[in-house]
């Protein structure tokens, strides 16, 4: 609203839909603008190629209303679409106090979904101000702009319920700094790659089962994660340090892998990971993919064997978190900036310290501490929970292929 119109001033809600066609906003405001009225507000809408247009104006000079009203239906019916004009005062209302962003992603997203979410919004007090598409493929992914109620309860009241209907859903408090957010670090064993790097070596060693029976020890809660690191690492004495490229040769990244950290690289994010496994391969990844950051725990080599130890710095769960702030310090990004993805318990530390914290096909108990999930098999659809679509992730790709 322009500053020298007050909320009682009369105002025009034009209202224009039918089928979508080049020249259909030039030829509404070139009507209008034969009635000098000023522009308060404009919201356009094309689905299946059917266009919604909604231009909110100031009334016009006194006796012109009823002119400019049959004139725009007369426009109207000579481009084949509807036109309606409601009067009213004011523009609209102010949003209630509180905004945030609610991503929902489905596989597929139902019409039943659809409506328990919005149901739960206003249960909890929200007001759905805007939806918005950002992907249709390799899920259905829908951005809900939401006032009324603070970011946390409106999480809180989703969280149940979004599980309940098995999609995800992320809450986000809007605003400048969603856009600002500039260091994304990832966990890499079941989150960036789809093995287990520990795994594979034991299968060149010949020791899977006893691995496999150390790591569920842990999961247990028999062993910390230094211990059972210890232990599984013992297990590898003696295999040849020649094991090494043939393990980075058989590393699997995760669906979308590349091209949510090539995406966020052409947005001018920092992009890390941090892992429980080892240097021996993160250093490989750092470098195919373009990473800024990479840390892991390192395997001891001496006269070209493993000894079945490990050197220097242990990355454990405390450690991720303690790496994430020290690539945050590095960046130059604060640390409420910062997105971290991981799917273990071990990554805990690191997602809650996070600005946004994601568990990407995580364990329940990492779910539901995090600040939101993603339990679909592809990394690349965290870039929605930045409020990136898939239109801009192709033509991006598309413009660099030129």
């Amino acid at each position: 609203m322009s500053a020298s119109q007050s909320s009682d001033d009369l105002t025009l809600l034009v209202k224009i839909f039918g089928k979508d066609r080049p020249g259909i906003t030039a030829g509404l405001f070139d009507t209008l603008a034969a009635y000098s009225v000023d522009v308060v507000d404009i919201e356009q809408v094309v689905t299946r190629g059917r266009m919604v247009l909604c231009a909110l104006v100031t009334q016009p000079s006194p006796g012109l209303e009823g002119d400019l009203r049959a004139t725009v239906h007369s426009w109207a019916e000579s481009m084949r679409m509807q036109a309606e004009i409601i009067s009213g005062r004011g523009d609209n209302r102010p949003r209630g106090l509180g905004r945030s962003l609610v991503t929902v992603l489905g596989h597929p997203l139902t019409a039943e979904a659809t409506a328990r979410i919005a149901a739960r919004i206003t249960k909890a007090g929200g007001n759905i101000d805007r939806i918005f598409r950002l992907a249709k493929y390799p899920v259905t992914a829908v951005e809900f702009a939401v006032s009324g109620v603070e970011t946390e309860p409106l999480r809180t009241a989703l969280v149940t319920e979004a599980a309940a209907l098995g999609v995800d859903v992320a809450v986000v408090a809007a605003g400048l700094h969603r856009r600002a957010q500039r260091l994304v670090v990832m966990d890499v064993d079941s989150t960036l790659i789809q093995d287990e790097v520990i795994e594979l070596f034991a299968a060149h060693a010949g020791c899977e089962d006893k691995v496999a029976e150390v790591t569920a020890a842990a999961m247990r809660g028999e062993l910390d994660f230094e211990q059972s690191l210890h232990a599984r690492v013992a297990l590898l004495a003696g295999l040849d340090a020649s094991v090494v490229e043939k393990v980075r040769s058989e590393v699997r990244l995760t669906p979308g892998a590349r091209t949510l950290i090539r995406t966020l690289k052409r947005l001018g994010y920092q992009v890390g990971v941090v892992s429980g496994g080892f240097t021996q391969v993160t250093d490989d990844l750092k470098d195919r993919l373009g990473l800024d950051f990479a840390q892991a725990n390192t395997l001891e080599i001496v006269d070209g064997k493993l000894t079945g130890r490990v050197t220097g710095e242990i990355v454990d769960r405390a450690g991720k978190a303690r790496l994430l702030r020290r690539f945050a310090a590095e960046a130059g990004v604060p640390l409420a900036q910062t997105v971290a993805i991981g799917d273990g318990a071990n990554d805990l530390d690191m997602l809650n310290a996070a600005g946004l914290g994601v568990a990407f096909n995580a364990k329940p108990v990492v779910r539901e501490a995090a600040h939101t999930a993603v339990n679909v098999p592809f990394l690349d659809t965290v870039l929605y929970l930045l409020g990136v679509t898939r239109e801009e992730v192709e033509a991006a790709d598309a413009h660099e292929e030129r």
